[in-house]
């Protein structure tokens, strides 16, 4: 069965098999987007295919319904409000994770017969302000670009995007284009170093939020060295008073503004000028501010201005975050569009009218995520329809976003998982499928359509998204709009309204699929719109006729005034927090996080800061800390790194309640957003931050079916089936609070003094029920060792003793996992090294790291660098 990843935006092929061991799941060689190559994510896919945590059964008010029953109700209370309180007193809530089926029909039934435009989506999180950028520049929300054009550039930038940990495999076809053509140009914009700047030839390590001085800058460095493209001029507009606002911003001023040397950013500009085919990438680093509109028309202008666009090898490419977060814009799924990418228009108002045979389709804008829930706050929004997402923790102002959902009167969440941070405050909870359940179509950063298959039968009684809408909308008293039986004819629905009165006038139209038979569509291969009259196997790049959207038929600059983050630094607040994702984990964790070599990388929330910072606040290496901002606290564990500038502060966003106490970094960000696309600012949060005591620092492995004493903060890890890790942090005496966990049955094994140091293993009927470690700091144990003992308890008296002290007494442990794929760890590559593996080709032989998805290797080449002088010293030395 082939499909697609349900993760990032790259959009990935997948081949599913089923043998004896269960489903296999691997990369689809046949697929455009990824040739075969999968990430560790997607390569733990199969892993995800479990029963552990689903929600099984639909429950109203807590207890378990029939779905008629549950149907019933979510109609009956939204339609009591709607006859109360209006339309808008009614919203959803949905998400990148579902199909484009799903969201169409929950836009037709929002914005078309409840006729409210309050449907948002945590897109808005996401590609918001790229949207914008495109819109008010090209007269549409169409990306011009394709992974193809990373083998035909001469230059790539990168800004905003950590593509290596964030989209692993589209950055790998990076490395293998610069490996194919070494004079290849790589630029990496970006405040800290990150595992991307492996590849760069340039990094500049701008000050936070100074991006649109930068391509300001770049502007006017084009425009006074006579770099525009004259056969372009004609179809651009607002030139003059485009250049006439970066005409001040001169590289003198623009390395003030960004505090980087002037010689580096003058490089970066020759790179950009000397060169036509250049690609520019960027990704939440520029979307998530409170200016990030005007970021993304500064870089667009670079490249309109200087005809850099619409060829092979060259443009400006936004690089989604989420699976469908592109079939979302396509179907109206943002609160200030409506389908088929139609503005609100009394124009476009009138043809959905005429189209869906509706009177109540929307004629205004709704709320934006931010504003949605804000209003859901002071009760002006008294119902909202959760979809496959995860709101109480990823959105910004995170205790006022839970305090909103607790204070409202309805909330309905359709949702894979039981337990989530939001699913705590839902009236009614509907079990959806998950990957591998559901049947649709996602459409990835490139404008690729592509099938996601169904390949296994869905757990309990979950069912489709577009179903539980069609069937509340059916009750509501739109049935005949709403009577599909099948997600193809929702497809042949969605593709027929692109091409309805288009005449060419709307960028997007598939309206050459709408005559698909179900079969057709089910075997649909992947391609990229437009699909239509003109190109009827769909198009690679777009604007290469440089006839754009806009009435005019041109493209638009767009004066940019560069602004900072709404806040700035202070003498209270004196560091700036940047928030992202890491490499092995996926949004709020509901996925990734039941996979135990995805917690191999880090298990465990942090916060990575420059060692100057941690002296200045008295912060060792591996120490707990409080981050506070004027909206929140967390708290979670210091990693000291030079990638990182000084002043400022690194935080992932994938933690909350369900994997640690007091991890959810959302808490502290400001409701700050971008005026234009309405997308929070949450890569700039001034802070403070301060070392955390305890008395004592804890591990503790036990049984999922043992529930662990309350402690004042900790983390818990999967390791194994069934086995699951927790770090440990509390005050007084660690034996005291042991104790309500032990059962008089076990059989204890301990050691200890009389301060924090303690080690304590129960037994029962010759097998490990917990085991527990305790000091002063966390204590250092091999988890690998430990986690095996529960499965094949030890037999010896000296593996008894190795287990009691938490590690082997003979072997070198692994240290951290680098290697997610094949579970290597830091020590035994530092080892190879010293042997003389001094190449990542070197230690991929020996111990294979490196070779199958390659995220590790930016930080294999790291420990070379580190390492291999000191081997060459060493042996320089014996020969001596």
């Amino acid at each position: 069965m082939k499909t697609t990843c349900p993760y990032c935006g790259v959009g990935c092929g997948v081949e599913v098999r089923a043998d004896v061991q269960g489903w296999q799941v691997s990369g689809d060689l046949q697929h455009p987007a990824n040739a075969g190559r999968l990430c560790v994510k997607g390569a733990a896919l199969a892993e995800t295919l479990i029963p552990a945590g689903r929600l099984l059964w639909p429950l109203v008010d807590g207890r378990r319904v029939s779905w008629q029953s549950a149907l019933d109700s979510v109609a009956e209370r939204l339609q009591k409000i709607i006859q109360q309180h209006g339309p808008n007193a009614v919203a959803f809530y949905a998400s990148g994770q579902l199909l484009t089926e799903d969201y169409y029909v929950a836009n037709k039934l929002m914005k078309g017969f409840i006729g409210s435009g309050n449907i948002d989506t945590n897109s808005r999180l996401c590609m918001a302000s790229a949207v914008t950028g495109y819109k008010r520049a090209l007269g549409a929300d169409a990306v011009p670009c394709c992974y193809e054009d990373f083998a035909r550039a001469e230059v790539i930038v990168l800004v905003g995007s950590n593509a290596a940990w964030t989209h692993p495999v589209a950055y790998q076809r990076l490395v293998q284009a610069k490996q194919q053509n070494p004079a290849l140009r790589v630029v990496v914009i970006d405040p800290r170093r990150s595992a991307s700047c492996d590849l760069a030839d340039l990094h500049l390590p701008l000050a936070p939020g100074s991006d649109s001085a930068l391509f300001n800058g770049l502007l006017h460095w084009l425009a006074q060295g006579g770099y525009g493209d004259s056969a372009m001029q004609p179809h651009l507009d607002q030139v003059p008073e485009t250049l006439a606002a970066a005409a001040e911003w001169t590289s003198e001023r623009v390395a003030q503004t960004c505090e980087l040397p002037q010689q580096d950013i003058q490089a970066f500009y020759r790179l950009f000028a000397a060169h036509q085919r250049v690609l520019t990438l960027w990704c939440m680093g520029i979307n998530q501010s409170s200016s990030g509109s005007d970021k993304c028309n500064a870089i667009l202008n670079a490249h309109l201005f200087s005809g850099k666009i619409g060829q092979p090898g060259s443009g400006p490419f936004s690089l989604t975050g989420q699976p469908n977060a592109m079939g979302g814009r396509e179907v109206g799924g943002l609160a200030n569009q409506l389908a088929a990418q139609m503005d609100f228009t009394p124009e476009n108002s009138d043809r959905l009218k005429r189209f869906w045979q509706s009177e109540r389709v929307a004629t205004q804008p709704g709320l934006k995520a931010v504003e949605l829930f804000q209003a859901i706050g002071r009760g002006e929004v008294k119902a909202v329809w959760i979809m496959g997402t995860n709101p109480a923790v990823s959105l910004s102002d995170g205790n006022a976003v839970a305090q909103a959902l607790q204070r409202c009167e309805l909330v309905i969440v359709s949702d894979v998982m039981r337990a989530t941070d939001t699913n705590a405050f839902a009236d009614i909870l509907l079990p959806a499928q998950a990957w591998g359940e559901k049947n649709g179509t996602v459409t990835n950063s490139e404008r690729r359509i592509s099938r996601q298959r169904a390949f296994i039968s869905p757990q309990g009684e979950a069912r489709p998204d577009w179903w539980m809408l069609a069937q509340v909308a059916q009750r509501l008293g739109y049935g005949t709009a709403f009577s599909w039986q099948h997600p193809a004819e929702i497809f042949r629905e969605h593709a027929a309204l692109s091409g309805f009165e288009n005449q060419g006038r709307r960028a997007f139209d598939i309206s050459g699929l709408a005559q698909l038979s179900n079969n057709e569509w089910d075997d649909l291969q992947p391609l990229q719109w437009p699909v239509n009259g003109d190109y009827p196997q769909g198009c690679a790049r777009l604007f290469a006729t440089r006839r754009f959207y806009h009435p005019d038929g041109k493209a638009r600059l767009l004066p940019v005034t560069p602004a900072g983050p709404r806040v700035v630094v202070s003498r209270s607040w004196p560091l700036m927090m940047n928030t992202g994702r890491i490499r092995d984990q996926w949004h709020t964790m509901t996925r990734t996080g039941l996979v135990p070599r995805l917690l191999q990388h880090y298990s465990e929330p942090f916060v990575a800061l420059h060692p100057d910072d941690a002296l200045r606040y008295g912060i060792w290496p591996d120490a707990l800390v409080r981050i506070q901002s004027r909206h929140g606290w967390m708290l979670t564990r210091a990693i000291l790194t030079e990638d990182q500038t000084p002043g400022t502060l690194f935080v992932p966003m994938h933690w909350n309640q369900q994997y640690s106490a007091e991890g959810n970094v959302d808490r502290l960000v400001a409701p700050w957003r971008c005026e234009h696309s309405g997308q929070p600012e949450s890569k700039q949060t001034p802070v403070r931050i301060q070392p955390w005591q305890s008395d004592w620092q804890g591990t503790l492995f036990l049984r999922d079916n043992v529930t662990p004493a309350a402690v004042n903060w900790w983390c818990r890890i999967p390791v194994a089936d069934g086995i699951a890790r927790f770090s440990l942090a509390h005050q007084g005496d660690p034996r005291r609070w042991l104790q309500t966990m032990l059962k008089p049955e076990w059989t204890l094994q301990q050691a200890g003094d009389e301060q924090a140091f303690y080690h304590l293993i129960a037994w029962h009927r010759g097998e490990v029920q917990l085991a527990f470690y305790a000091a002063a700091r966390r204590p250092v144990t091999d988890d690998a060792l430990i986690a095996t003992a529960f499965q094949q308890p030890p037999a010896s008296s000296a593996s008894r003793f190795a287990l009691l002290a938490g590690r082997a007494m003979l072997e070198e442990a692994r240290g951290k996992t680098l290697c997610s794929c094949f579970g290597i760890g830091e020590q035994q590559i530092t080892a190879a090294i010293r042997q003389g593996a001094l190449s990542c080709a070197a230690l991929g032989q020996q111990l294979k790291c490196g070779t199958n998805c390659g995220s590790c290797l930016p930080e294999l080449k790291k420990l070379i660098e580190q390492h291999a002088p000191q081997q060459a010293e060493a042996v320089s030395g014996r020969s001596a």
